[in-house]
């Protein structure tokens, strides 16, 4: 698929999200719970490896920091180092407490605003994103967006597959979207898809199959990678037979311990099937005499203490083998570390046993080849990761583990003939080897990052000769900001305005510029294109109501979702609709998160009054009034201020580190507080009461002209991004 592009570019910086589960660097606690599978092994495993790769600066495995009692003290360090070039950071997101999956999605945009945050403190940002899972790729496909960083993802399981299996499985598709939340994931599937630069899969089958059940689907933008695994502790058994503990742990529940084994490991979750399992051998008498059943379904003490999830699964389970009678058959123990399964392997094959996955869905299949590399056979599904393994070892059955007489055929069919099941044993030793070593599998995955990192790196020198703004952004990385309001205040003189924007030039890269304007985006994009402003980073629009960034116009989603607290549009509009003085304002004008008014000041109600109507009706809003003849209606988090307030707090710069300009009311909340503010001599009454305040400055010019002026101000009396006299030969030169 690539050309190898040689080595002559500096070291990448790999940010690798991955947000559910439990992770930590060693003595992964794998099975736990239905989240700390093995993707978390995946996640970490690549980290480490690709740290130690010649070409990587370093790599950051993100993740969720969790400071429960009930959870090991190592998930609430900030900071872990896992190998060369290598660590975990842990960031806050939600509550302390540990958080199934499912009910992290309305917490993952303050993980983006946390990110954020991290990066501004690296120095540095990184040259790709690299997600993992519908969460992570929510996470990295806004920070991807905002700050024009390619984005990489590894999806692992997706929910179009999954909720089909389910559904064939027989369950309802209400209880499973209740369960699951699968409407919310697969739409995020769905842009993640839209937008990442590349996405890795285990599997060919993934991509066809699976990847091309969405809408977003673009084959060309695939590449598969078998996944790569530390194969030193597995292994096949040696010729003694040592009476291991392992060993005692399992044998324990067996009546004829020295027969063959069917071992199944996997959590305790609904997709990996274990009823199916169950019932095949709880059906089958021809497999209850070939062979003992071994379930290690994760690490319980209570299953009353569970989750309910994991509680349901593991209650079926006991129940289905007291209904078909097999006790001294089937051994359930209560704790296996994962220092114990290499162990757990060598005994099924020392007693030439069968591995089986019975899961409605395998993406991956990372116990399958732990299985082949400890000389053990398996039945695994036909479907997802285990048709590529197969294809490279050549060890094993797959089948239709949606039927349980299937499964039974295949594990009577691989313990039944003993020289194929010598003969797959010997072939899965040699195939992993040969295709699933982490060295392969991160010497595959540079080249394609190489390949990927040139194509964006000569699109971007294409774009660069169209616009400034093309490329990385630079906002985690600026110390100061200039936000403007635009009518009457950053245009009205050409010439002013030609001088700030020659420095504003001069100042790119440490200082970002935006501005807050009533107008809504397009009107604002059409008036600074007919006044010659280039794009600016930040677009504050519609009076604080809307953010957007950059040459994309990227919108911040979190904004959104902050602001939507207590909004009700259309009663607001009805609300209002009999208010003396009031006219609705052209559609152009109306926004999701405003309406828009002309006033009639002599007809309208004083604002107080109209205040107190509306919190009678609790209806809550902000009132804006502006110029003495608009009225804009804002959610109550919506305005130029706050917006300011959460951009600090999104890209952490001190509020005082915003320069902002304005003129008229609508402008009022932006100027006051801690930012260092500039009101233009031109400014409009309503400002007048702010005379005379700390940290705002009037100025005696007009519109651009003012602005600069107030710079100059503010410079002669700071230590900002430069000394105060190159600030003011700065402002001299233009």
């Amino acid at each position: 698929m690539t050309q190898d592009l040689g080595n002559n570019n500096p070291p990448v910086y790999i940010l690798m999200i991955s947000l559910h589960g439990l992770i930590r660097g060693k003595n992964l606690e794998l099975g736990c719970d239905a989240d700390t599978g093995g993707q978390i092994a995946y996640v970490v495993e690549l980290a480490r490896a690709l740290g130690a790769h010649e070409d990587v600066a370093k790599v950051d495995l993100l993740t969720r920091l969790i400071d429960d009692p009930a959870t090991a003290p190592d998930y609430a360090l900030p900071e872990e180092d896992i190998g060369q070039n290598a660590r975990i950071i842990r960031l806050p997101c939600g509550p302390k407490r540990y958080l199934r999956k499912e009910m992290l999605w309305s917490h993952l945009d303050q993980m983006v605003d946390q990110c954020l945050h991290f990066l501004r403190h690296q120095g540095r940002l990184p040259d790709i994103i690299h997600t993992h899972y519908a969460d992570a790729g929510y996470v990295g496909h806004q920070l991807s967006l905002l700050l024009g960083i390619p984005q990489i993802h590894t999806g692992h399981s997706l929910g179009r597959a999954k909720r089909e299996r389910l559904l064939a499985s027989g369950r309802k598709a209400n209880a499973i979207e209740k369960q699951f939340n699968f409407n919310r994931r697969i739409s995020v599937e769905e842009e993640v898809l839209k937008h990442a630069s590349l996405v890795i899969t285990s599997t060919r089958q993934e991509i066809t199959e699976q990847y091309g059940m969405y809408h977003n689907f673009d084959h060309q933008r695939f590449v598969v990678i078998p996944p790569g695994i530390d194969t030193s502790c597995f292994s096949p058994p040696g010729r003694k037979k040592p009476q291991s503990q392992t060993q005692q742990e399992i044998d324990r529940f067996l009546s004829e311990p020295d027969k063959p084994v069917i071992l199944t490991i996997c959590r305790p979750e609904l997709r990996k099937n274990l009823k199916g399992l169950i019932t095949a051998y709880g059906n089958s008498p021809q497999l209850q005499e070939l062979a003992n059943l071994i379930i290690v379904a994760g690490n319980r003490d209570d299953i009353r203490t569970m989750e309910e999830s994991q509680q349901e699964v593991l209650n079926d389970l006991l129940l289905d083998i007291d209904n078909f009678d097999l006790w001294g058959k089937v051994a359930i123990p209560k704790h296996i570390s994962r220092e114990q399964i290499p162990e757990l392997y060598k005994l099924a094959a020392r007693r030439c046993g069968v591995f089986v996955n019975s899961a409605l869905t395998e993406p991956f299949g990372l116990t399958l080849i732990e299985t082949a590399a400890s000389g053990l056979p398996f039945v695994a599904p036909d479907d997802g990761g285990p048709q590529d393994i197969v294809r490279n070892c050549r060890s094993g059955l797959l089948t239709n583990t949606l039927e349980s007489t299937a499964i039974a055929t295949a594990l009577v069919e691989t313990l039944s003939n003993r020289k194929q099941w010598r003969q797959w044993a010997k072939n899965g030793i040699a195939g992993v080897k040969r295709h699933y070593s982490w060295p392969a599998h991160v010497e595959k995955y540079m080249k394609e990052v190489r390949y990927m990192l040139r194509r964006d790196r000569k699109r971007w020198r294409r774009q660069q000769a169209i616009t400034l703004n093309s490329g990385k952004s630079h906002m985690p990385l600026v110390k100061k900001a200039l936000i403007s309001d635009i009518d009457n205040t950053l245009i009205g003189d050409k010439q002013g305005l030609k001088k700030l924007v020659e420095w504003l030039s001069q100042n790119k890269g440490n200082l970002a510029f935006g501005v807050a304007t009533g107008r809504p985006l397009e009107s604002a994009l059409s008036i600074l294109k007919k006044w010659q402003v280039p794009l600016p980073e930040l677009l504050i629009t519609s009076v604080g109501s809307e953010i957007h960034y950059g040459k994309n116009l990227i919108p911040d989603i979190g904004w959104a979702n902050h602001i939507r607290y207590l909004w009700r549009r259309d009663a607001l509009a009805e609300a209002l609709s009999d208010i003396a003085g009031l006219t609705l304002q052209a559609p152009e004008n109306q926004r999701e998160f405003k309406l828009s008014y002309n006033v009639d000041s002599k007809l309208m109600p004083p604002i107080k009054q109209l205040s107190r109507y509306l919190n009678e009706l609790q209806l809550h809003a902000q009132l804006i009034y502006s110029h003495e003849e608009f009225l804009d209606i804002l959610p109550i988090r919506a305005s130029k201020g706050h917006a300011i307030r959460y951009l600090a707090y999104k890209w952490g710069l001190p509020l005082k580190s915003f320069l902002v300009a304005g003129d008229s009311g609508n402008d009022h909340e932006m100027l006051v507080g801690d930012t260092q503010a500039i009101v233009v001599g031109n400014h409009s009454p309503e400002l007048a009461s702010l005379k005379g305040m700390e940290q705002i400055y009037f100025a005696e010019k007009y519109y651009a002209n003012g602005i600069i002026e107030g710079l100059e101000h503010y410079n002669k009396s700071e230590a900002g991004k430069t000394k105060p006299q190159q600030a003011e030969k700065a402002v001299d030169h233009v």
